[in-house]
């Protein structure tokens, strides 16, 4: 699962989560900007394609280095 979070005082606001697939606001300033940020479908799907680029690529890696230490 890829996560972008947003903080501002320590306190999150917005966040992407892939499992989701669109930015939720935890806060009214928050929901705002997830409004806006969820209209916008080339943000949407280069954030859905980062999942790609960071986590699948990294599951064998990780999971192999793993083993190999237990």
């Amino acid at each position: 699962e890829f996560i972008s979070s947003y903080y501002f005082n320590k306190m999150e606001y917005t966040r992407f989560s892939s499992s989701v697939g669109k930015y939720v606001g935890f806060t009214e300033y928050g929901v705002k900007n997830a409004e806006a940020w969820n209209k916008d479908a080339s943000l949407l799907s280069g954030l859905r394609a980062q999942k790609e680029t960071y986590c699948q690529h990294n599951i064998q890696i990780d999971y192999t280095a793993a083993l190999t230490k237990s």
